[in-house]
């Protein structure tokens, strides 16, 4: 359960003019403003958010104290400050404090995020609809063609992160449309062979009624990132899937409280159906109304484990959820965050294959993933080279994409790389 190949340092903030320290020394003071700005807090939470933003960078790693099931994370860090831990220990106990501070787990458990994941939805009705139009005509005429852009649309999806992009209409649209030249590795092809081909092996058949019978029978698995426009893209291809036969069961990893801003959780499923079913739109109450079908009879369910809230890289997965994952015949890791847990946000070399990281991943893995930190697998020195200077913002502005798939030892894994650059 580790990468076949030596483990590189962490990725820390201490590196000035790096996307981590900026993160740290900016970005999350700014989150915890929005906090306090978009919700009505009791004083002592005022305050105790008041005092992370002046802990912030300098200050001491301190315990939590209001669940000690998270302090083991911490022991290794206490009295170091912000700087010198590593990023994505920083970002997740940055977001665990927030919930010490509102007082999530003692009080009342409110989403301190649920507004902009509200307005997230609210602003991108549009594309919303665009996007079930184009599953609802997908499902009428199942085929490679149909899929391959609904993965690029639900890759897309990830722009809609809302701690670092506001989402809007304009934008939701262009995620929908997100063109494959911005691709910059695409293995799509591998992908459909998989899901498609009985083999996996040959060139993907042409309809999905051509492919492998036992597909109703077959479970894919989501490692879900945000709620709000990429959750509704996440269902939308969940429910090509499912419509399609291509999946017996879908099951959703959620997270297990408000976490990275707009993380999706349970709740934000349960709230995200019904708000599609009120569209007044047919396209969308249609798709809607079959999701809640699948969730009422068990083909779509959701999991909330506590180890995708804690700051472990994925090879660190409890037992437990290992062998729940070993079951699906395909994992779908959706988004940035989730990307770094696989890479366990480490230095790795850009150019280091991808599969040779993930390979201890207990079932196949496909990854689709806007760039939003500063870390890579799978490129080229071309690539790099090409990017540096045409794009000075390229690892961390969400405008260049992956879709990697890892087949591991289940059968070859692919290496088709995008020549567009």
């Amino acid at each position: 359960m580790k990468p076949s190949l030596p483990i590189p340092e962490p990725i820390r903030n201490n590196v000035p003019g790096s996307w981590a320290h900026d993160t740290i020394t900016r970005r999350l003071a700014d989150i915890v403003r929005g906090v306090l700005a978009e919700n009505e807090l009791e004083p002592e939470a005022i305050a105790s958010l008041e005092q992370l933003i002046a802990e912030i960078p300098e200050g001491e790693i301190r315990p939590l104290y209001d669940r000690t099931d998270w302090n083991h994370y911490i022991t290794p860090f206490l009295g170091q400050n912000w700087l010198n831990v590593p990023y994505f220990f920083a970002e997740t106990y940055f977001y665990r404090r927030i919930l010490e501070a509102i007082g999530y787990f003692v009080d009342e458990e409110f989403d301190p995020f649920a507004d902009r994941k509200r307005q997230g939805l609210i602003t991108t009705r549009e594309a919303i609809r665009q996007l079930c139009r184009q599953v609802n005509e997908a499902l009428a005429q199942p085929s490679a063609e149909v899929l391959a852009p609904l993965l690029l649309a639900d890759l897309w999806g990830n722009r809609a992160d809302l701690s670092l992009f506001a989402a809007d209409l304009a934008e939701a649209k262009t995620m929908v449309d997100g063109g494959r030249e911005r691709l910059l590795v695409d293995e799509t092809p591998a992908v459909l062979d998989y899901l498609l081909d009985p083999s996996g092996f040959g060139t993907h058949s042409t309809t999905i009624t051509d492919s492998k019978p036992e597909g109703s029978e077959r479970r894919i698995d989501f490692i879900m990132d945000n709620a709000g426009f990429e959750l509704v893209c996440d269902l939308a291809l969940a429910a090509y899937l499912l419509g399609s036969e291509t999946a017996g069961t879908i099951h959703l990893h959620l997270k297990a409280h408000p976490t990275f801003v707009s993380d999706a959780t349970k709740l934000d499923v349960a709230q995200t159906i019904p708000f599609l079913l009120s569209d007044g739109g047919s396209e969308v109450e249609s798709l809607a109304a079959q999701l809640k079908g699948w969730w009422d009879s068990g083909r779509l369910q959701l999991h909330d484990h506590p180890f995708w809230t804690s700051p472990l890289p994925m090879w660190e997965m409890p037992e437990d959820l290992g062998d729940e994952l070993a079951r699906s015949y395909l994992i779908i890791a959706k988004g940035d965050a989730n990307y770094r847990r696989l890479l366990g946000d480490r230095q790795w070399p850009f150019t280091t294959p991808f599969a040779a990281i993930v390979n201890y991943m207990p079932a196949p893995l496909l990854a689709l993933r806007a760039l939003k930190s500063e870390l890579a697998a799978g490129l080229t020195e071309e690539q790099i080279a090409w990017l540096n200077g045409e794009d000075g913002q390229w690892l961390v502005n969400g405008r260049w994409g992956v879709i990697q798939f890892q087949r591991g030892q289940h059968g070859r894994v692919p290496t088709a790389m995008n020549e567009n650059l």
